[in-house]
């Protein structure tokens, strides 16, 4: 009896002891693609660091398919956080890390010791049902262990897509607006499109065609009908055919183990981007000619030289493998020419992109324009999600975050925490050539941080430009700090600014020629201004600091710049330290770089107070121009004074034009709100101006009810048609 109770001691004290050890392990997470291709590379993110000799003491090594260890020209780099091998030919390979390549390794547990890629010549097409399966396998064995991978979230959800101006067709000024596009010659969808005589809008989940030819005596001339399963969210006109870009509902088809619909009850229907072509030729009977389609949420919609594109991401169900579902992990995409229903894309449309290890796709589709009724439509899928998008004439670029894998300090914390707050984020970016309904994918490449937007792109004389923000404001330990990046064709780092503005982050972007300008934000708004001629030496030329931020930036000619954003207030910590910083009214700033190394604040304009705002501070197609005249304008819902709690009260809606010239600055000339009645405390949406166009000397206003129009000279209204 005594001796059992000696063992049962001994037993407690090293069961003690085991989990004492327990506690004080931590796991090693890594992000490691399965795919790559032979002149990019491949690299593997830790998130501890590697030994520095554990390359040269054999460690680490990396293995042929044969099994033979390799003479591979292995690096470490980022402070031995990454393994990176270059120049392997195409086949299969696997690296080797042994606990003691890892800095403190008795005390870090692996989720595997060896991680598995191909490396091939060229993107290659998914060959087989088989091959799919097992890729989404690996994907789920990598999510249950602790991999971070990569993923499709960001720290912002600012990223828009288009906007709209009146811009300038030839060399005089167009007779109407037109789409303010990024990039000349490439055309950006909109909710509003026009041809000078008709108005075509999506309002309040209707599309309406309105005929504008008598502004004081404007007609709705028709609406397209749809069923309630699909919701118009873009427009296109491309001479006399009305494109529809819409979200469908669609049902999903899978079969489901028996007695099991849990998943049918939980996602009965799936999204797909459906495109509707009208005739309309004839104003009051539009005519639907076709319909195409692809899985998945519209992420972004170009059109050039008679050319559609159009990209969408979509996660299959690739989770319900486990519950022993039969999932289809192939896209769906429709064509009403061939079929009456969507259906699986085929394998040899689909490919794995390099660098990338996710269950998202990018679907690009592509469609000849010059006869919508007949014409070619190619879609592709690439597996690996997409974020920001941007497109010039002869490419496409889509941008993923790579999470970073995270060293885990908090015992308590989950694999999911630090996949979804990680402390370093970088951008994937995936370039594809364009050739009509050809779509080639030609490289990618890898930059720190992330972006905010497409305007944080730009491709300019064969060079890819992009700024972002590595880190977080909130991370004092290491404050955030923002960069600039330059590719070449192939996607391979030319140049590069970085550790600008630390502690805060990119608020704004714009490049234009060899200039590019990018506005960062925490207590102070810091215009920076760099010079980006020679792609190999990019440099900074000028910073302004003021207070507030712009979070759009407008070029008005090559020396000045438009900012639209808002004004901000330093107040008092009452618990001490940093002061806090508050949005105030809607701001205006007029920016003269003619001196790059000395930018100013020309002029300025504080509309209201806290709680003014505009849908063009997160949505830069409603910004209205008319670059003859000086003319911009924009909606605003306007706040003024201040109540108990320092917020303003409601003081209206509606719209305001400015006259902003270099040479007079900015000039209010217009104020087209509408005062709100005693008992009205907050605004209607279905009141607020959602864009401002304008076709020969006649301004119109489209909202949810109504269309005003006014005269372009003194903002009289003419006539009002409610829908």
């Amino acid at each position: 009896m005594k001796k059992r109770s000696v063992w049962l001691i001994i037993a407690a004290v090293v069961a003690t002891i085991v989990l004492s050890f327990a506690f004080l392990i931590d796991k090693v997470t890594v992000s490691a693609s399965s795919i790559v291709l032979s002149e990019q590379g491949w690299k593997a993110n830790f998130s501890v660091p590697l030994k520095a000799s554990a390359i040269g003491d054999g460690t680490i090594y990396l293995v042929d398919q044969q099994g033979n260890k390799m003479d591979a020209d292995l690096k470490l780099a980022k402070n031995g956080r990454s393994v990176e091998v270059n120049e392997l030919k195409p086949g299969s390979y696997t690296l080797h890390i042994n606990r003691d390549a890892i800095q403190g390794g008795f005390f870090k547990s692996m989720p595997t010791s060896k991680l598995s890629f191909t490396v091939h010549k060229d993107l290659q097409s998914v060959k087989s049902e088989k091959e799919l399966k097992d890729y989404f396998k690996k994907l789920q064995k990598l999510m249950a262990s602790n991999f971070s991978g990569r993923g499709v979230m960001t720290e912002e959800a600012e990223s828009s897509d288009s906007s709209n101006k009146s811009s300038a067709s030839g060399s005089g000024e167009a007779a109407y607006s037109e789409t303010n596009n990024q990039v000349e010659g490439v055309d950006e969808s909109d909710i509003v499109k026009m041809d000078g005589e008709f108005i075509y809008a999506i309002v309040n989940g209707r599309v309406i065609i309105t005929d504008i030819r008598k502004p004081s005596a404007m007609a709705k001339m028709a609406e397209l009908p749809f069923e309630a399963t699909f919701y118009p969210m873009q427009l296109f006109l491309n001479e006399d055919t009305l494109i529809v870009l819409g979200d469908k509902q669609i049902p999903y088809e899978y079969a489901e183990p028996t007695g099991d619909v849990s998943n049918k009850m939980m996602m009965p229907y799936n999204s797909s981007t459906n495109v509707r072509f009208y005739d309309v030729k004839d104003k009051k009977n539009p005519k639907l000619v076709r319909e195409i389609g692809a899985e998945g949420y519209l992420n972004g919609a170009r059109k050039t030289d008679n050319m559609l594109y159009f990209v969408t991401n979509v996660m299959p169900n690739y989770w319900a493998m486990q519950e022993g579902g039969d999932v289809e992990l192939r896209p769906y995409a429709f064509d009403s020419k061939k079929d009456d229903k969507a259906s699986p894309m085929a394998y040899s449309d689909l490919s794995i992109l390099p660098g990338t290890l996710e269950g998202t796709y990018s679907v690009i589709t592509a469609m000849d324009l010059n006869n919508p009724k007949d014409s070619q439509v190619v879609s592709k899928g690439y597996l690996g999600g997409s974020n920001a998008m941007y497109m010039s004439k002869d490419a496409l670029y889509l941008t993923a975050p790579i999470y970073m894998p995270v060293e885990n300090d908090d015992k308590n914390q989950t694999t999911s925490d630090r996949m979804w707050n990680p402390q370093e984020t970088n951008t994937e970016i995936f370039k594809f050539g364009l050739d009509g309904t050809t779509v080639n994918f030609i490289s990618s490449g890898e930059v720190t941080g992330m972006l905010l937007n497409q305007f944080s792109m730009d491709e300019h004389k064969g060079y890819f430009r992009v700024v972002t923000t590595k880190g977080f404001t909130w991370d004092n330990e290491a404050p955030s700090e923002n960069n600039l990046f330059i590719l070449d064709k192939g996607m391979k780092q030319v140049g590069s600014i970085v550790g600008l503005a630390k502690g805060e982050r990119i608020y704004s972007a714009r490049f234009m020629g060899d200039k590019a300008y990018m506005v960062t934000f925490r207590e102070s708004d810091p215009l920076f201004v760099m010079d980006v001629s020679n792609p190999t030496a990019p440099k900074v030329l000028g910073e302004l600091k003021i207070p507030g931020f712009s979070n759009y930036l407008h070029p008005l000619d090559e020396n000045h710049l438009i900012g639209f954003g808002y004004d901000t207030k330093s107040l008092p910590n009452e618990n001490g330290g940093e002061p806090r910083i508050v949005t105030g009214g809607m701001k205006i700033s007029l920016f003269d770089v003619t001196d790059f190394t000395n930018p100013i604040e020309k002029d300025m304009e504080i509309i209201g107070g806290q709680g003014t705002y505009s849908s063009l501070q997160h949505d830069h197609k409603a910004l209205f121009e008319h670059r003859e005249k000086g003319l911009f304008g924009f909606p605003v819902t306007l706040y003024e004074g201040s109540n108990k709690e320092g917020y303003g009260e409601y003081a209206g809606e509606g719209a305001i034009m400015y006259e902003i010239t270099a040479e007079k600055g900015i000039k209010q000339v217009a104020n087209l709100i509408k005062q709100p009645s005693s008992s009205q405390l907050y605004e209607n949406y279905e009141q607020l101006v959602q864009r401002m166009v304008y076709a020969g000397d006649t301004l119109y206003t489209i909202s949810m009810k109504e269309m005003k129009s006014y005269d372009l000279n003194t903002f009289k209204e003419i006539g009002v048609v409610t829908y």
